[in-house]
């Protein structure tokens, strides 16, 4: 599943020719490019798929996209970081945000065949 995860853009920079900014998301802030989103400025909130900003919010529906990505279970690293932060315990569920086991090493898919990656019958050469 591939998120866009709303945050405050906190800082503007220039990378080469190129326009970053720091982005705040809860206590985590990360390096962003705003090519895609030439007009924010330092106070507006936007919406960030792999390190990109796609679109500008407004706080409201930075609040409501956020509140909507808790109740599915989406920001328990966001929430975790911020704990820490704070000194706080997170409550955080013991799997960090992302994370998966890999395959079982006879992991086949649904149609018998081996799975990418997988060691199965033909050795793990997928």
């Amino acid at each position: 599943m591939c998120l866009a995860i709303p945050g405050e853009l906190v800082e503007l920079a220039d990378k080469d020719g190129l326009r970053f900014g720091k982005v705040r998301f809860g206590g985590i802030r990360r390096e962003v490019c705003l090519e895609y989103q030439p007009e924010a400025k330092v106070g507006d909130f936007v919406l960030v798929h792999v390190g990109f900003a796609i679109s500008t919010l407004d706080r409201e529906e930075a609040a409501r996209t956020l509140e909507v990505l808790r109740q599915i279970g989406q920001t328990s690293e966001l929430d975790e970081e911020e704990a820490a932060r704070l000194g706080l315990p997170s409550g955080a569920p013991e799997e960090p945000f992302g994370a998966r086991a890999p395959p079982p090493a006879d992991a086949q898919g649904g149609d018998g065949r081996d799975l990418p990656g997988a060691t199965g019958t033909d050795g793990g050469r997928t």
